[in-house]
């Protein structure tokens, strides 16, 4: 079976062409701001234009990994580090010590020349194709009129331009459709590489992730440690260290006050339930037993369930992950519920569950009112954290108005067939 053509249509490649040479204005803009600023950081006003001009840089070069990734399927990585939040020159210096951005700046100058080339192909293609055409039938109308003198030559040349014109408008057209794909294709491969991070860079970048989604995964789970041994302190412990100290007083009592230590052990086989149900709720906190049971999917079932929002439930697992991956994701899943009901003001939500390219994916909606954000103490941030240490992410897409979509994903392999 053939395969599919991928990227746009030929049609829209020539939309796309005239766009990316449209933008030759802000790249040439932004590179002159640079080159003049950069003139003047020694005499110190040049610093605010340098960091305003490194920004538009750095916000054209995202756009151009945007147009690679989701029109040309050419994903390409951000290498950038993270930037200072505040202060004009603390920002310049950020730039500065950012290796990525001298491979922005080597971007920009390919771009308004091999770039800008590659680009126009197919626009300059189709403005040729209505140039031809306006000059044959420009030609054609000229030989309608009547000359005062040499009409036979005059007419003759006219037919000749006709001709042209013709045979223009018709190869210029066919050569553009067939180059306009290939040319947009090699665009945006002039794209990646100039806009990928180098080896090194790409390698030290993924350290420092792994490096911090390390230590969040390491505090996360202090955290949690200590919850344990706080619950452990003030319920279960506490609870029997009572049972205990009631049982020797009943045993005191036993010979003497018969109907005292039949009193205190009734008080003692009531604290053992409380313990008992306490040790459930702590081991249920721990690794709930429906997910043992049944999994995600089930677990994820009974957790719709329970929402006081209606939540439609989607699965796809043809399989079953692993026990850690289902964990993280269950808990995951319970904040995001959690925090929907509290917060989004919804009638209505529902969860997507899916593996796709060696990924588990689970997406939670709701009709809310929006304008979920993720600031550092919150149950989102907590939720990245989680599954930060299983190098996974977290997408929070909720304009003001709604709906909020949160997108949770795990690398994962399917362990084995669900019955």
């Amino acid at each position: 079976m053939a395969k599919k053509d991928s990227g746009p249509s030929r049609l829209a490649c020539i939309g796309w062409s005239i766009a990316l040479v449209a933008a030759v204005v802000l790249e040439a803009g932004t590179g002159i701001v640079l080159l003049i600023s950069a003139l003047l950081i020694p005499f110190r006003i040049g610093r605010w234009p340098a960091a305003v001009a490194l920004d538009w840089l750095r916000g054209l070069a995202d756009l151009h990994r945007l147009w690679a990734a989701r029109v040309m399927g050419t994903p390409i990585v951000r290498p950038y580090r993270e930037l200072p939040e505040s202060g004009t020159g603390a920002r310049l210096h950020g730039y500065l010590s950012d290796p990525a951005t001298g491979r922005d700046v080597r971007w920009l100058a390919t771009e308004l020349t091999a770039g800008q080339v590659l680009a126009a192909v197919p626009g300059v293609g189709a403005f040729l194709t209505v140039v031809a055409w306006g000059a044959a039938v420009n030609a054609w109308q000229r030989s309608n009129g009547t000359p005062l003198d040499d009409y036979g030559l005059y007419l003759q040349d006219q037919h000749r331009n006709i001709v042209l014109g013709v045979v223009l408008g018709i190869v210029i057209p066919i050569v553009t459709w067939f180059l306009a794909k290939p040319a947009l294709r090699a665009y945006a491969w002039l794209q990646h590489w100039l806009l990928s991070p180098a080896e090194t860079t790409r390698l030290a970048t993924r350290i420092a992730e792994l490096t911090r989604s390390r230590d969040d995964a390491v505090d996360t789970q202090a955290a949690e440690i200590r919850r344990i041994e706080r619950d452990l302190h003030d319920g279960a412990q506490a609870r029997l260290v009572s049972l205990g100290m009631s049982l020797g007083m009943a045993e005191k009592l036993l010979a003497a006050d018969p109907d005292a230590a039949q009193q205190l052990l009734a008080e003692a086989k009531q604290a053992t339930g409380l313990a008992l149900s306490e040790l459930r709720e702590l081991v249920r906190g721990i690794h709930p037993p429906i997910l043992a049971d049944r999994g995600l999917a089930g677990a994820a079932e009974a957790l719709a369930l329970s929402s006081p929002i209606p939540v439609e439930l989607t699965t796809n697992l043809p399989g079953r992950p692993p026990a850690p991956v289902e964990s993280a994701m269950y808990f995951a899943l319970t904040e995001v519920l959690t925090n929907m009901a509290k917060h989004s003001g919804a009638s209505s939500a529902w969860i997507r569950i899916s593996h796709d390219a060696g990924r588990l994916w689970v997406m939670v909606g709701d009709n809310g009112r929006g304008g979920a954000t993720m600031p550092e103490d919150g149950g989102l941030a907590g939720v990245a954290r989680r599954l930060a240490g299983f190098d996974g992410m977290v997408n929070v897409a909720s304009p003001i108005g709604g709906p909020t979509i949160v997108t949770m994903e795990l690398p994962c392999q399917l362990a084995f067939a669900l019955s």
